[in-house]
Protein backbone atom coordinates (compact mmCIF):
# COMPACT_ATOMS: atom_id res chain seq x y z
CA UNK A 1 0.00 0.00 0.00
CA UNK A 2 2.91 2.33 0.70
CA UNK A 3 6.58 2.08 -0.18
CA UNK A 4 9.55 1.78 2.15
CA UNK A 5 10.46 5.36 1.29
CA UNK A 6 6.97 6.50 2.28
CA UNK A 7 7.29 4.68 5.60
CA UNK A 8 10.53 6.51 6.26
CA UNK A 9 8.93 9.86 5.40
CA UNK A 10 6.07 9.16 7.82
CA UNK A 11 8.47 8.06 10.56
CA UNK A 12 10.49 11.26 10.05
CA UNK A 13 7.29 13.35 10.25
CA UNK A 14 6.32 11.67 13.53
CA UNK A 15 9.80 12.24 14.95
CA UNK A 16 9.76 15.90 13.93
CA UNK A 17 6.28 16.50 15.37
CA UNK A 18 7.16 14.82 18.67
CA UNK A 19 10.16 17.11 19.16
CA UNK A 20 7.70 19.85 20.12
CA UNK A 21 5.58 17.79 22.52
CA UNK A 22 5.70 15.18 25.24
CA UNK A 23 2.69 13.52 23.61
CA UNK A 24 2.85 10.45 21.41
CA UNK A 25 1.72 10.01 17.80
CA UNK A 26 1.06 6.59 16.27
CA UNK A 27 -0.14 5.84 12.73
CA UNK A 28 -2.01 2.72 11.58
CA UNK A 29 -2.98 1.86 8.00
CA UNK A 30 -5.20 -1.17 7.35
CA UNK A 31 -6.20 -2.62 4.02
CA UNK A 32 -9.51 -3.74 5.53
CA UNK A 33 -10.93 -3.84 9.06
CA UNK A 34 -12.63 -7.19 8.40
CA UNK A 35 -12.73 -9.95 5.80
CA UNK A 36 -16.56 -9.80 5.74
CA UNK A 37 -16.46 -13.47 4.76
CA UNK A 38 -20.09 -13.92 5.77
CA UNK A 39 -21.40 -11.30 3.30
CA UNK A 40 -20.99 -13.32 0.06
CA UNK A 41 -22.66 -16.33 1.70
CA UNK A 42 -25.62 -14.26 2.92
CA UNK A 43 -26.16 -12.61 -0.47
CA UNK A 44 -25.71 -15.90 -2.34
CA UNK A 45 -28.24 -17.57 -0.02
CA UNK A 46 -30.77 -14.79 -0.52
CA UNK A 47 -30.46 -14.83 -4.31
CA UNK A 48 -30.57 -18.63 -4.39
CA UNK A 49 -33.77 -18.59 -2.35
CA UNK A 50 -35.45 -16.05 -4.64
CA UNK A 51 -34.27 -17.56 -7.94
CA UNK A 52 -36.49 -20.71 -7.91
CA UNK A 53 -39.64 -18.61 -7.70
CA UNK A 54 -38.56 -16.64 -10.74
CA UNK A 55 -37.65 -19.83 -12.60
CA UNK A 56 -41.01 -21.43 -11.76
CA UNK A 57 -42.88 -18.32 -12.91
CA UNK A 58 -40.91 -17.82 -16.12
CA UNK A 59 -40.10 -21.37 -17.26
CA UNK A 60 -41.49 -24.88 -17.44
CA UNK A 61 -38.46 -26.49 -15.78
CA UNK A 62 -38.95 -29.56 -13.64
CA UNK A 63 -38.48 -29.42 -9.88
CA UNK A 64 -35.19 -31.30 -10.18
CA UNK A 65 -33.84 -28.79 -12.69
CA UNK A 66 -35.00 -25.84 -10.61
CA UNK A 67 -33.15 -27.27 -7.60
CA UNK A 68 -30.06 -27.83 -9.73
CA UNK A 69 -30.22 -24.21 -10.91
CA UNK A 70 -30.65 -23.08 -7.31
CA UNK A 71 -27.46 -24.85 -6.26
CA UNK A 72 -25.57 -23.51 -9.27
CA UNK A 73 -26.77 -19.97 -8.57
CA UNK A 74 -25.72 -20.19 -4.91
CA UNK A 75 -22.22 -21.40 -5.85
CA UNK A 76 -21.80 -18.96 -8.74
CA UNK A 77 -22.98 -15.89 -6.84
CA UNK A 78 -20.97 -16.86 -3.75
CA UNK A 79 -17.76 -17.23 -5.75
CA UNK A 80 -18.37 -14.03 -7.72
CA UNK A 81 -18.90 -11.99 -4.57
CA UNK A 82 -15.91 -13.56 -2.82
CA UNK A 83 -13.45 -12.89 -5.64
CA UNK A 84 -14.56 -9.42 -6.74
CA UNK A 85 -14.91 -5.97 -5.10
CA UNK A 86 -18.67 -6.33 -5.51
CA UNK A 87 -18.81 -8.33 -2.28
CA UNK A 88 -17.44 -5.37 -0.30
CA UNK A 89 -19.79 -2.97 -2.08
CA UNK A 90 -22.80 -4.99 -0.90
CA UNK A 91 -21.83 -4.77 2.78
CA UNK A 92 -23.98 -2.03 4.37
CA UNK A 93 -22.10 1.19 5.11
CA UNK A 94 -23.14 1.14 8.78
CA UNK A 95 -21.60 -2.31 9.26
CA UNK A 96 -18.34 -1.28 7.57
CA UNK A 97 -18.12 1.85 9.70
CA UNK A 98 -18.78 -0.13 12.89
CA UNK A 99 -16.10 -2.71 12.02
CA UNK A 100 -13.58 -0.01 11.14
CA UNK A 101 -14.26 1.91 14.36
CA UNK A 102 -13.84 -1.25 16.41
CA UNK A 103 -10.55 -1.99 14.64
CA UNK A 104 -9.37 1.55 15.42
CA UNK A 105 -10.12 1.10 19.11
CA UNK A 106 -8.36 -2.27 19.17
CA UNK A 107 -5.27 -0.78 17.53
CA UNK A 108 -5.30 2.15 19.94
CA UNK A 109 -4.77 -0.24 22.84
CA UNK A 110 -2.63 -2.78 20.95
CA UNK A 111 -0.08 -0.13 19.92
CA UNK A 112 0.27 1.21 23.47
CA UNK A 113 -1.21 4.65 22.82
CA UNK A 114 -3.52 4.24 25.80
CA UNK A 115 -0.45 3.94 28.04
CA UNK A 116 1.21 7.17 26.91
CA UNK A 117 2.33 9.33 29.82
CA UNK A 118 -0.21 11.89 31.02
CA UNK A 119 -2.72 10.29 28.60
CA UNK A 120 -1.39 12.56 25.85
CA UNK A 121 -1.32 10.14 22.93
CA UNK A 122 -3.11 10.21 19.58
CA UNK A 123 -3.47 7.58 16.89
CA UNK A 124 -4.12 8.39 13.24
CA UNK A 125 -6.06 5.45 11.80
CA UNK A 126 -7.07 4.62 8.22
CA UNK A 127 -8.88 1.57 6.86
CA UNK A 128 -8.88 1.77 3.07
CA UNK A 129 -11.59 -0.76 2.20
CA UNK A 130 -14.11 1.01 4.41
CA UNK A 131 -13.01 4.53 3.37
CA UNK A 132 -12.64 5.23 7.07
CA UNK A 133 -10.24 7.66 8.75
CA UNK A 134 -10.22 8.64 12.41
CA UNK A 135 -8.00 10.34 14.95
CA UNK A 136 -8.26 8.61 18.32
CA UNK A 137 -7.15 10.89 21.14
CA UNK A 138 -6.49 9.66 24.67
CA UNK A 139 -8.43 11.18 27.57
CA UNK A 140 -5.73 13.61 28.65
CA UNK A 141 -5.68 15.50 25.37
CA UNK A 142 -9.24 14.80 24.21
CA UNK A 143 -10.64 16.67 27.22
CA UNK A 144 -8.77 19.83 26.20
CA UNK A 145 -9.26 19.84 22.44
CA UNK A 146 -12.40 20.47 20.41
CA UNK A 147 -13.47 17.81 17.95
CA UNK A 148 -12.99 20.28 15.09
CA UNK A 149 -9.22 20.15 15.62
CA UNK A 150 -9.17 16.41 15.02
CA UNK A 151 -11.60 16.73 12.12
CA UNK A 152 -9.24 19.20 10.45
CA UNK A 153 -6.52 16.55 10.65
CA UNK A 154 -8.86 13.92 9.20
CA UNK A 155 -9.86 16.27 6.37
CA UNK A 156 -6.20 16.91 5.52
CA UNK A 157 -5.59 13.15 5.59
CA UNK A 158 -8.53 12.12 3.44
CA UNK A 159 -7.98 14.94 0.96
CA UNK A 160 -4.54 13.56 0.10
CA UNK A 161 -5.61 9.90 0.20
CA UNK A 162 -8.47 10.69 -2.18
CA UNK A 163 -5.85 11.91 -4.64
CA UNK A 164 -3.84 8.70 -4.21
CA UNK A 165 -1.19 10.19 -1.92
CA UNK A 166 -1.46 8.06 1.21
CA UNK A 167 1.89 9.04 2.72
CA UNK A 168 1.28 12.75 2.12
CA UNK A 169 -2.09 12.39 3.84
CA UNK A 170 -0.53 10.85 6.93
CA UNK A 171 2.19 13.49 7.01
CA UNK A 172 -0.39 16.30 6.81
CA UNK A 173 -2.40 14.73 9.66
CA UNK A 174 0.75 14.18 11.74
CA UNK A 175 1.71 17.84 11.40
CA UNK A 176 -1.74 18.99 12.50
CA UNK A 177 -1.92 16.56 15.41
CA UNK A 178 1.62 17.51 16.42
CA UNK A 179 0.67 21.19 16.53
CA UNK A 180 -2.31 20.39 18.77
CA UNK A 181 -0.21 18.28 21.11
CA UNK A 182 2.48 20.96 21.28
CA UNK A 183 -0.09 23.40 22.68
CA UNK A 184 -1.35 21.10 25.40
CA UNK A 185 1.62 18.83 26.13
CA UNK A 186 4.91 20.72 25.78
CA UNK A 187 8.21 18.80 25.82
CA UNK A 188 9.32 17.53 29.22
CA UNK A 189 12.83 16.39 28.29
CA UNK A 190 12.00 12.67 28.51
CA UNK A 191 12.43 10.19 25.68
CA UNK A 192 9.31 9.11 23.79
CA UNK A 193 8.35 5.54 24.59
CA UNK A 194 6.51 4.57 21.41
CA UNK A 195 8.36 3.95 18.12
CA UNK A 196 8.19 6.50 15.31
CA UNK A 197 6.59 4.38 12.61
CA UNK A 198 3.44 3.53 10.72
CA UNK A 199 1.88 0.11 11.26
CA UNK A 200 0.63 -1.33 7.97
CA UNK A 201 -1.80 -4.23 8.39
Amino acid sequence: MISGEDRQRIAAAIHAAEQATSGEIVCVLMRSASSYSYAPILWASFIALVAPWLLIAATQLSVVRVLAWQIAIFIGVGLALTWTPLGMALVPRAIKRTRAHRAAMEQFFARGVAHAKNRMGVMIFVSLAEHYAYVVADDGVAARVEQKEWQDAVDALTGQIGAGRIADGFIAAIERCGAVLAQHAPPDGETHALPDRIYVL
